[in-house]
């Protein structure tokens, strides 16, 4: 069976510190040679570099701290790849904030890093790396949806409607590039334990019902990585 990453040789990983984003990194780490590992907390990118190089001696990791919610910072990000000439075979945008209240009472600082995050990230990162992509015959990207990408979500309206922008513009996407090498996929994941709750502000009572029928990273990386390699539309 072809997979993405008999072509595919390098990956950017944003999220890397935690949760899907930190367990993509380790199941692409037997996967390909070069891996760029994004995130604002640098101390745990490092840490992660470090125990990836215990497992895969050979594997170059780069470590890239960036805040995707500041557009200087992911400038810089951009110039760093260019100038350092590294090439991006793989993209994965997994860094995504959510949100717990009401939309009229949620702070607009918060509101606007979500969609810088979730939305603008993701959009400028596949802009400045696709056209290489294409230029080299080869290469893939995969966005992190989540389930609340096909339904309707109180208390959730902004982070929704991100996931909902994702379902669509991966779908588009990947309808455009149809009959070149280039892979899109969407993974929709949902109730992943993680740190996503408590930093999206969602106490430990919040939907006990989820807690039922939640997965670990873990299971989730394993189900996205497996469809992935197949090239799945939607995982």
């Amino acid at each position: 069976m072809h997979s993405v990453f008999n072509a595919n040789k390098s990956a950017l990983v944003t999220g890397a510190s935690a949760g899907i984003g930190l367990e993509l990194t380790r199941a692409l780490a037997s996967k390909v040679d070069t891996l760029i590992v994004v995130a604002r907390r640098v101390e745990r990118l490092e840490q992660l570099a470090g125990e990836l190089h215990s497992s895969y001696p050979n594997l170059k990791v780069v470590v890239e701290g960036a805040d995707l919610a500041d557009p200087e910072s992911l400038t810089g990000l951009l110039r760093r790849l260019e100038e350092d000439g590294r090439d991006v075979d793989v993209l994965i945008n997994s860094a995504g904030l959510g949100e717990f209240g009401l939309f009229e009472s949620s702070p607009w600082s918060r509101i606007q890093q979500m969609v810088d995050v979730n939305l603008l990230a993701m959009l400028r990162l596949s802009h400045s790396l696709l056209p290489a992509m294409i230029r080299r015959g080869h290469g893939a990207i995969l966005n992190i949806g989540s389930g609340a990408g096909y339904s309707a979500m109180p208390n959730a309206a902004v982070y929704t409607a991100s996931k909902h922008f994702v379902r669509a513009f991966t779908e588009s996407l990947r309808a455009q590039l149809v009959g070149t090498p280039i892979t899109v996929s969407e993974a929709a994941p949902g109730p992943v334990e993680s740190e996503f709750d408590q930093t999206a502000g969602i106490e430990g009572d919040y939907l006990p019902a989820q807690r039922f029928f939640q997965i670990t990273a873990q299971e989730c990386v394993a189900d996205i990585i497996r469809e992935f390699e197949r090239s799945s539309s939607v995982i």
